[in-house]
């Protein structure tokens, strides 16, 4: 079954602020173009696709790879569109097309005014709560979730937007990115301030700081996890990632936040905390911090418990049903940055207690005798932290299934064979999510960092294009006691082959497969 990549339509107020084209010129320096001497038009809302404007809405018209925006505002006129934002060229195309019939705007690259646009339109919603940004490579879907539980018991009204979903006081909205574009973003903020939220947490990714998704928007607290290898193939280096996950704390950026937490338990994130214009509060797990975990130990149920050392209050002992070390940092920062935003810490960390994780060391539990375990784990270090983890937790073998991503990263493909192969005991490769790729380029490549690790170290090594049949093939090698990991695509729904997403989901399938092998027993 096909599942169609539809964007779901995006997230607005019942009642926008109508905002005078001109005065949203003067906001964004835009050069005012106007079909007749007296034009007194006004926006209610933006748009960057001409198929989703609606009457009020300001028409994006942005200069792409294949094509200007621009070429479309006739139709976004005809939605409804009362104004355009677009450059020289693209108001040239208007003008050539005959369509110079509402005011046109016109800056000379619009996307770097776009934030800013959006937020003027809305009324500057996120200047009206307390919006906490979490960046990193990994964890900040785990901080994200357990920064709003500890929101929750201390009364707030929380929104979250992150991976998995965005959700307005628990309840799931439609949402198709991490971060929302600049427009799809602030009509978000508004709709949650004008349903009463009162704290925002946003995961915020390197893709979104690089392409101006969050402009426009005050971070009161901005919040850093930790870097690794990932979304080299958007960047042009480490340090042009780094340099982008800096946007939220960095002194000459216009995101900077007010506050920031930074984990500093790698180089990245000592550095993040040097480069920081205001003093970062400091977490760690590793060394001294701000904020630091003593007395780490692994409970019967699979989670953890361990001691929480402030510099400047007493010791707190807080449990979490998710384990790892990794996670540990990941709690620590989530309490930090409640205690940033004026949480009580025992109440923050008493409802982190009972956190779980979409897709995030998600167990499936079919009766069987064996732990079965899905992640979203898709990055080198990110892999490596969780088979590790897996590892402390059984006596037993440790199997992994995983795969890499296709029109992603390349250089990551071998690291993860590489790491999988040197930790677990069965290593299953299979696709991911080719995409455009060639499924068995993929494979290759993933395979070739596995065997480059030693024979007498390295797992058994089995290859299975058919995501399905390399979890049953995992499950039916389990015995007792043993560690079945499904890595990679963790609380996704779909797999993309060949640009067409067809249902799968990893903990379905896994289950499945279990009931099967237990049915098989009997």
């Amino acid at each position: 079954m096909s599942v169609q990549s539809q964007q779901p339509p995006a997230l607005r107020p019942s009642n926008p602020p109508s905002t005078a084209v001109s005065t949203l010129a003067e906001a964004i320096s835009a050069r005012l173009a106007l079909p007749g001497p007296n034009d007194s038009s006004r926006v209610t809302g933006v748009e960057l696709r001409a198929q989703a404007i609606r009457p009020g809405d300001l028409f994006a018209a942005l200069p792409g790879a294949k094509a200007h925006g621009a070429e479309f505002a006739s139709a976004a006129i005809e939605q409804g569109a009362t104004a355009v934002l677009t450059d020289a060229a693209g108001e040239l195309l208007i003008r050539d097309r005959g369509a110079l019939t509402v005011p046109i705007l016109v800056v000379p690259q619009p996307r770097s005014v776009l934030g800013e646009a959006s937020a003027t339109i809305y009324g500057r919603p996120s200047e009206h709560m307390q919006v906490i940004g979490i960046t990193g490579t990994s964890g900040k879907t785990t901080t994200a979730y357990l920064v709003e539980a500890g929101l929750v018991a201390a009364g707030r009204k929380p929104g979250l937007i992150g991976t998995i979903e965005t959700r307005i006081e628990g309840r799931q909205v439609p949402s198709a990115l991490t971060t929302p574009e600049a427009p799809n973003l602030h009509a978000m903020f508004a709709a949650m301030l004008e349903q009463g939220i009162d704290t925002v947490v946003m995961e915020v990714s390197s893709h979104a700081l690089s392409l101006g998704r969050v402009d426009g928007t005050r971070f009161q607290i901005g919040a850093f996890t930790n870097l690794s290898q990932d979304h080299l193939d958007f960047h042009d280096s480490f340090e042009d990632y780094f340099a982008a996950k800096a946007r939220l704390f960095v002194a000459d950026s216009a995101v900077r936040a007010d506050q920031c937490v930074i984990c500093i338990d790698d180089e990245w994130g000592v550095r993040m905390a040097g480069s920081a214009a205001v003093t970062p509060v400091t977490v760690s797990v590793a060394s001294q911090a701000d904020w630091r975990a003593g007395d780490i130990s692994a409970v019967e149920t699979g989670g953890q418990r361990f001691e929480v050392l402030r510099s400047n209050g007493d010791p707190l002992t807080m449990a979490l049903r998710l384990p790892g070390r990794y996670n540990v940092a990941n709690a620590l920062l989530a309490v930090a940055v409640c205690a940033a935003a004026g949480v009580d810490v025992a109440t923050a960390a008493a409802a982190m207690a009972t956190v779980d994780v979409p897709g995030r060391v998600q167990r499936v539990e079919r009766g069987q005798d064996f732990l079965a375990v899905v992640d979203y784990a898709h990055k080198p270090a990110a892999l490596e932290a969780v088979i590790t983890t897996l590892r402390a937790h059984t006596s037993g073998r440790v199997a992994v299934v995983v795969g890499a991503g296709g029109d992603r990263d390349h250089g990551k493909r071998p690291l993860m064979g590489e790491g999988s192969a040197r930790l677990a005991d069965l290593l299953v490769i299979t696709d991911d999510n080719p995409r455009s790729e060639d499924p068995a380029t993929i494979r290759a490549s993933v395979r070739a960092g596995a065997d480059a690790v030693p024979a007498a170290e390295r797992a058994e090594v089995r290859e299975i294009g058919d995501r399905a049949a390399a979890i049953a093939e995992a499950v039916q090698w389990a015995r007792a006691g043993d560690v079945v990991l499904i890595a990679g695509k963790g609380h996704e729904t779909g797999q993309e082959i060949h640009g067409v997403k067809q249902a799968f989901d990893d903990r379905d399938v896994l289950a499945a497969a279990i009931d099967a092998q237990i049915g098989g027993r009997q």
